[in-house]
């Protein structure tokens, strides 16, 4: 989701009221520290009322220079005029947004999915991404099979499968005070999850912690769920939409569909197993 109740900023309650309803920050969770290092938050200079580069997204790296993300994110800074070679992504652990240097940061050329929002509800086709200009270096998320989670559906096991958010946004973790229960502080934090649902273009995800499970809030956007516990590296849907107190269901884009293949095989060193 991005990042809005936090900032109360006008501008983005207005998006979120055009976009597909997107989400945002993790929910009772814990601090991630270096057990997702590919994973990334989403920067641009916004904010009018915060100094320096302010995070919009979450997102992963997929391929030696490219980050994945959600497209109602880059279609945001489209709507602002931010040029695309104007945003910027950090793997650190924690980002201060307050810090008005570039340093350590990694520059890029967001890409926002031609047909996003062509095929409505049923598939928003809510997937976009950022070339950046240098590698960080760092190992890069697996991606899925093609029918990967229509097959684990198929055979029943994806009932018994642990499915793990990680991302920047906003952060619950109490079950009550609705709003005010949000928070904000720059730190990647990660969730477990368990199955609720499968659609066409959708894995819908339990988010309730009363069932022992956490999830994404708003500012989580763009970011991944991978199909297992902490440990791993397969990345099977993006975060993008939930419901708005962030402690009910987590709605996430697949990524084991031929048109999420189509996409992102067009972008250089990203391949999809056989």
């Amino acid at each position: 989701m991005l990042r809005r109740l936090i900032t109360g900023l006008a501008v983005v309650v207005a998006w979120l009221a055009i976009a597909v309803g997107p989400a945002g920050a993790i929910t009772f969770g814990q601090p991630d520290g270096n057990r997702h290092p590919n994973v990334g938050a989403l920067l641009a200079d916004w904010d009018p009322d915060s100094p320096g580069l302010d995070i919009l997204c979450s997102g992963t790296l997929i391929a030696p220079t490219v980050f994945l993300t959600a497209s109602h994110c880059t279609a945001f800074f489209e709507s602002l005029d931010i040029a695309p070679h104007d945003v910027w992504v950090t793997f650190a652990p924690t980002y201060d947004e307050q810090s008005t240097s570039t340093a350590g940061l990694f520059r890029g050329t967001y890409h926002t999915n031609p047909l996003f929002g062509s095929g409505g509800a049923n598939n928003t086709f809510d997937i976009a991404t950022v070339v950046l200009d240098t590698s960080p270096g760092l190992t890069p998320a697996a991606l899925p099979e093609v029918g990967l989670l229509s097959g684990l559906k198929a055979n029943g096991d994806i009932y018994d499968e642990t499915f793990t958010a990680v991302g920047y946004g906003t952060v619950r973790d109490v079950k009550t005070g609705g709003p005010h229960a949000f928070f904000f502080d720059g730190i990647r934090r990660y969730a477990l999850q368990s199955f609720l649902s499968l659609q066409k273009a959708w894995l819908t995800l339990n988010m309730n912690p009363s069932t022992g499970s956490g999830g994404t809030c708003y500012g989580d956007s763009g970011g991944p769920h991978f199909l297992g516990g902490v440990s791993s590296n397969l990345i099977v849907s993006v975060t993008v939409t939930g419901d708005a107190m962030c402690r009910a269901t987590d709605k996430t884009y697949r990524l084991d569909t031929p048109w999420a293949r189509d996409f992102l095989e067009q972008f250089p060193g990203v391949h999809y197993p056989e």
